[in-house]
């Protein structure tokens, strides 16, 4: 049978159709934009063909529709435009057409261009079955009559700096000096070289192969093996997330192990829109934001095994390995469209966005990821044109309503009454000593039916019920009852609490509190109140003389999560603290790119500058470790040094320490 393509042509549609028929191809052939991603999507077509001759404007709004789909579906898109509009061919570049071709051209040359763009779908796809590493054409670039032309694995280099240069620049000082060496040979008389360098972004090692053209230079870049016990792992320079290339990788090996990997597309809700009015460094300050949300709600529900990663665009896939209910699935995607429908803070000023979620589980005997992702990307389609349905999720071939959220709110009234909250405790560690010297309360919910929900969950059900209250005095009060029981052998342990936003509006909240912890017995100096950034955006005023009460009464207070919110720097002026917990991020960044790490010791350098402890959240590596000690870094937690406990399993901890 014929290959598929998709085509769209507003002037031309029956000619070429024919065109392509003749060689060999199954034309789904549009004249209008209507529909235009779910109509690409269930054609099974890797390459789609836009022809914007004399209709450039509506041919770029169909690149742009169509950039994510393709890019998610390993697709290839072919622009057809005239020759007045040559000049705007950056333009389309950015929208995400990866193949052009200009007229006047004949039959035999539009073959051609098929040819190469079918190619280029291919290499794509074969990521996703793990037949090799990263597809060689996104991994390659080429330098010719002074224009520079990237592959899509090249991100991260902006539209107004695509030179030579500015892949030098993202180079580190030992990459940068291979690059000149070989650059050298080349001077010399060599056609080939190669030099070895660290992945900016990722600092995976990877081969640097150079070739000279007539009239410029070409490069590609092979991924090397990774360290002896390691994996390979590639990660989007915007926002650290996997990028594309690992996400096709994991639903790779995922299905193989059998029926329930679920698979999640988020879409951001107009984000062209926020890039327009804003800028891009706005719009970029937006996707790390939502990048960090949807992880924590992904890891919360998942825990470690959960995929999160940036598709393309404004779009993340989440991944959840074989074992999840169908049910706890749909609960996952609620959350997320909850969490992205809270305002983000760029530049002081709030911008709503939200998003759209298609979502499939995988069947009993599926084994085809690429198959499983169109079906995704098929669910999104039809998120994207439902006015009252901003989730699409299929199991098998059905699709599911989403629904869960009113049961859930009903049910934390139950988990409040008939204790299903447990509390654990993270352990806290002094850098300088690998002593614990605290710990951190978290809250689990033992749900009937869903099994263990964390965090993040429980208290999105609570705010929905206008539970939070409740639900955050229940959490401090029954964290600091076990504080006050542990054994001697934890008598010097400090105990660190989260209050909520919530918290800061009530009346009298500081010395109600410190009432809890003198009624059980705890020590005021051994406590810490942590408040997370996202609880300072509605009245700063109201959270700095709220902590400023509570360490007049004795207590330590914390911002939590520093570095994800946008006005961080204006909180370190307005509060009074004792210490920063960095957020995880920072704590994975510094084992990255040069950059990363300046940003990071800039971080606890002004933290230390102002006399406060810097606590890591997130450590999971003994490289972080000694990366975020030599930073000058005070106190660590993570799964590095221990999992949440229970107090039983905290007391076995420090005894076998002794």
């Amino acid at each position: 049978m014929s290959q598929p393509l998709f085509l769209l042509s507003f002037r031309h549609r029956d000619e070429l159709a024919a065109v392509l028929s003749r060689a060999g191809w199954r034309a789904i052939a549009a004249r209008r934009a209507s529909g235009l991603e779910a109509r690409f999507i269930a054609s099974g077509a890797t390459v789609a063909v836009v022809d914007a001759r004399g209709a450039f404007d509506d041919g770029l709004a169909a690149v742009q529709a169509l950039a994510e789909p393709a890019q998610s579906n390993a697709s290839a898109l072919l622009v057809l435009l005239s020759r007045g509009d040559i000049a705007r061919l950056d333009t389309l570049y950015a929208a995400g057409a990866t193949h052009y071709l200009a007229s006047p051209f004949g039959d035999q040359e539009f073959g051609q261009a098929l040819r190469f763009a079918a190619r280029h779908a291919d290499r794509l796809a074969a990521g996703w079955r793990g037949e090799g590493g990263v597809a060689a054409a996104s991994m390659a670039w080429r330098f010719s009559d002074g224009v520079l032309h990237m592959g899509s694995g090249l991100a991260g280099v902006s539209a107004g700096a695509r030179t030579a240069g500015a892949l030098y620049r993202r180079l580190d000082a030992e990459g940068r000096r291979a690059a000149r060496e070989a650059f050298r040979r080349l001077r010399d008389g060599s056609d080939a070289t190669a030099f070895t360098h660290r992945l900016p972004g990722s600092g995976e090692p990877v081969a640097h192969h150079l070739q000279r053209l007539p009239g410029g230079i070409a490069g590609t870049i092979e991924a090397l093996a990774p360290a002896a016990g390691g994996r390979r792992r590639f990660r989007d320079p915007l926002t650290g997330l996997a990028d594309a290339g690992e996400a096709r990788r994991w639903i790779a090996a995922a299905v193989r192990r059998g029926a329930g990997t679920c698979l999640l597309l988020v879409s951001v809700n107009r984000f062209e829109m926020v890039n327009a009015a804003y800028g891009r460094a706005t719009g970029d300050a937006l996707l790390k934001a939502a990048a960090r949300r949807v992880e924590r709600l992904a890891e919360d529900v998942g825990g470690r095994r959960t995929l999160v990663a940036r598709m393309a665009g404004a779009s993340f896939l989440v991944g959840v390995a074989p074992g999840l209910a169908a049910e706890r699935a749909r609960l996952l995607a609620e959350h997320i469209v909850d969490a992205m429908a809270r305002p983000f803070m760029p530049d002081a000023e709030p911008v709503s966005v939200g998003c759209r979620i298609g979502g499939v589980i995988a069947g009993e005997g599926e084994d085809d990821p690429i198959e499983m992702l169109r079906r995704a990307s098929a669910a999104l389609a039809e998120a994207r044109i439902q006015d009252s349905a901003p989730i699409r999720l299929l199991s098998g071939s059905e699709a599911v309503a989403a629904g869960r959220e009113e049961r859930l709110a009903v049910d934390i009234r139950t988990a409040l009454a008939q204790d299903e909250i447990d509390i654990l405790f993270q352990p806290q560690v002094a850098v300088a000593t690998g002593e614990i010297v605290g710990v951190e309360a978290l809250a689990r919910w033992r749900h009937p039916v869903l099994g263990e929900l964390g965090a993040e969950m429980l208290f999105a059900a609570a705010e929905r019920s206008d539970h939070i209250v409740q639900l955050s005095e229940h959490i401090q009060r029954r964290a600091i009852a076990e504080a006050a029981a542990w054994p001697a052998a934890l008598a010097g342990l400090r105990l660190s609490v989260n209050i909520v936003a919530a918290d800061i509006g009530r009346p009298g909240f500081a010395e109600h509190f410190l009432a809890i912890v003198d009624a059980a017995g705890f020590s005021r100096s051994r406590m810490t109140v942590e408040l997370t950034e996202s609880g300072l955006i509605n009245d700063l005023n109201a959270a700095a003389d709220l902590l400023a009460a509570l360490r007049a009464g004795g207590c330590r207070v914390a911002i939590d999560d520093f570095g994800t919110g946008y006005s961080s720097l204006a909180y370190l002026k307005a509060l009074p603290l004792d210490y920063l917990k960095i957020d995880k991020k920072l704590s994975e960044d510094i084992a990255g790119s040069s950059r990363d790490r300046v940003v990071v010791h800039g971080v606890i350098e002004m933290a230390r500058s102002l006399d406060l402890g810097v606590i890591a959240e997130g450590v999971e590596t003994e490289e972080q470790l000694a990366l975020l000690a030599e930073a000058g870094c005070t106190y660590c937690q993570g799964f590095l040094f221990a999992m949440p406990l229970t107090s039983a399993e905290l007391a076995a901890l420090i005894d076998s320490q002794e």
